[in-house]
């Protein structure tokens, strides 16, 4: 760790209105000073560091000259936003960022009304912000309070997406007054940035060159069609050659740059320009460094863009040794092994091949291997298409992240009842990164589609034996679910067994309390069994191991023998316990006494904290099972060793 670096300047900031009294050669000594706070505070709290020291200067440049918050300004996906949160009156919060209670990790319309749309998931700023100066446009004249300039920050990664495109089409087609800030920190999209482009992108920039391109286009309108369009493409092409623009202006923008984003006499004049600037959407390309102005991100290959605790001096991260292998890593071991012995496995990625494991995959198989950006629901269709082909591809997405490709998973693979296997990393409640990235819904959104199959690992072994299991299952789609961070520590076989598909498990026998659990709640399940034996309850304990199909029999059983049923999972209403409920309901199982409970997340986005504190805000620990289960029996003393009888 470090002390608190010396910030004199950024010590007299609290809004972006005190940033604008500031004189424009003193921006620079800001930045250095918000870069430095945001280094020590990152330190100390860990979270997203080289996304937001690429965007120091631009951040502060957009503050000084952009009227914020009257100007909208939207940053997609959020990573980058640390800079904007430290200038816009959270500065002294910042040591509780990505903590229960304190600020979020990305945009969040309740955190601030600086923060004009939320962020978490990529490729939405243009789609919000084309909606908000659309809105504007419509308000001319009634609502005082409109934003003058709606400005939208986007990096090279998420314009990958296809929505980002879409939106720009729409932009390009409505004409309204929209800023679009292409951070450009890694894809060469043009030139290398330097003196000749920055007087370019300040020229093109201008209200003067503006000007006379519009007199010169209505000149040029009054010349016969062959010759107009030929001194239109003329224009936009030598543009084109000149800025790597063609692209934006053949989607309805007019394209400015590409500019330094590291440099103030560059950016300054550009963004005022077009602050000042008239008529329809304006990209501005700006190119900067992930990780800038720290030595350890520069060097580091992923610019430390997300990161634990460390010390600033040396660049050296405190990471605790992990006491058992991760499900991430697991899952990657076993994918390993069945592609060994199958070659028709291959395996799907959206931008996040070492978050997904498939990294590791990649280095054993790279021609099997395949990243598509983030594209998710391209990479549903993709897979599709393979399996259709004869290969058996494992889409491997975050369960938040597959929300997105919904209509795919339904259409293109479901309905046609394709062998796509989804690797559901990132299931239930995730920590740090909040509502935004938990895993909630898959169980519901999955279980309700005709023949898909979707199983939950207990442990890192149970996710082997998934695994195999996927691998094997070629009749239609499957999904397997699991968490982050670490497994239960169990021991693990060297391959996985192929599981009877819509079979669950006993482990342990009891007769009045039965708890079937879908999922990583199993160790909860089982402590809270031994609390029930503690008081003299014989509780059985279940695994469900699939939400689709059901282990029928095993359910059947377990409420014909036992006076309590109590269901768990790590998912939302309408997923696992609902299907339960709905068979119980149908066969007439609830009507001769059974008491039946299902715990379930509640129904409320929690925000971001420390997982077992999630997860007991959200009723889901040991306790909360015998709580229910006494309660359900009519007891209310959960101290009394001896509540039978």
């Amino acid at each position: 760790m470090s002390d608190k670096p010396n910030t004199p300047l950024l010590d007299e900031i609290n809004f972006p209105e005190d940033v604008r009294k500031l004189e424009a050669d003193q921006l620079k000594d800001l930045a250095d000073e918000v870069r430095s706070d945001m280094i020590y505070n990152v330190s100390r709290t860990g979270g997203h560091l080289g996304a937001g020291l690429g965007v120091v200067e631009l951040t502060t440049a957009i503050h000084y000259v952009f009227n914020t918050p009257k100007d909208k300004l939207i940053w997609d996906v959020g990573h980058q936003c640390y800079p904007h949160k430290i200038l816009t009156g959270r500065r002294d919060q910042m040591h509780t960022i990505r903590k229960g209670g304190g600020l979020a990790g990305f945009t969040k319309r309740k955190e601030s009304e600086y923060d004009a749309f939320g962020a978490g998931h990529s490729s939405t700023s243009i789609s919000a912000g084309l909606g908000m100066a659309v809105a504007r446009d419509l308000n001319a004249g009634k609502d005082e309070n409109a934003p003058e300039n709606v400005i939208a920050v986007i990096g090279d990664g998420a314009m990958s997406a296809g929505m980002a495109y879409e939106a720009m089409n729409n932009a390009g087609a409505l004409k309204s007054r929209l800023i679009v800030i292409l951070n450009d920190n890694d894809m060469s999209i043009a030139p290398p940035v330097g003196a000749m482009s920055a007087y370019l992108a300040r020229l093109l920039s201008s209200r003067s060159f503006l000007n006379l391109r519009d007199f010169a286009k209505n000149i040029v309108k009054k010349f016969p069609k062959p010759i107009s369009n030929t001194a239109r493409k003329a224009e936009e092409y030598a543009r084109g050659m000149a800025t790597g623009g063609t692209l934006f202006e053949e989607l309805g923008f007019y394209y400015v740059g590409p500019v330094d984003g590291h440099n103030m006499e560059h950016l300054l004049p550009v963004l005022e320009n077009v602050r000042d600037a008239g008529g329809g959407p304006i990209l501005i390309h700006v190119v900067t460094e992930k990780g800038k102005g720290y030595s350890f991100a520069e060097n580091a290959a992923d610019k430390y863009h997300g990161v634990s605790t460390f010390d600033v001096s040396t660049g050296t991260q405190n990471k605790s040794p992990a006491k058992a292998p991760s499900y991430t890593g697991v899952f990657a071991k076993a994918l390993i092994a069945e592609a060994k012995k199958d070659d028709k496995i291959v395996a799907i990625n959206a931008a996040m091949p070492s978050g997904t494991g498939l990294d590791k995959f990649a280095e054993e198989f790279p021609d099997r291997c395949f990243d598509v950006g983030i594209a998710e629901q391209h990479a549903v269709t993709f897979s599709a298409g393979l399996a259709c082909e004869g290969y058996k591809p494992f889409a491997t997405i975050y369960s938040t992240f597959l929300q997105r490709a919904y209509d795919q998973v339904v259409h293109d693979v479901a309905v046609q009842n394709l062998p796509v296997r989804f690797a559901i990393d990132r299931a239930g409640l995730v920590g740090a990164d909040g509502p935004t990235h938990a895993g909630s819904f898959d169980v519901t959104y999955l279980a309700s589609l005709p023949n898909m199959v979707v199983m939950a690992a207990a442990d890192e072994a149970d996710l082997m034996h998934m695994i195999a299991t996927a691998a094997a299952h070629n009749s239609g789609p499957s999904a397997v679910r699991y968490p982050r961070g670490e497994g239960m520590g169990v021991t693990l076989p060297d391959q996985g067994d192929v599981l009877e598909i819509g079979k669950g498990r006993i482990v342990r026998e009891g007769t009045q309390i039965a708890i079937l659990s879908l999922g990583t709640r199993l160790e909860e399940a089982l402590e809270a069994a031994d609390e029930f034996n503690a008081k003299g309850l014989s509780c059985t304990v279940a695994d469900a191991r699939f939400a689709k199909p059901l282990d029928l029999e095993m359910i059947r059983k377990l409420a014909l023998e036992h006076e309590v049923l109590i269901t768990i999972e790590e998912g939302s209403i309408g997923g696992f316990g609902s299907h339960v409920l709905d068979y119980l309901s149908n066969e007439g199982l609830l009507e001769a006494g059974l008491k039946v409970r299902t715990m379930k997340l509640p129904d409320v986005f929690i925000d971001q904290g420390n997982p077992a504190d999630m997860y007991k805000q959200a009723g889901l620990t040991s306790e909360d099972i015998v709580r229910t289960a006494l309660h359900a029996l009519g007891h209310n003393d959960l101290t009394s060793s001896q509540v039978n009888g």
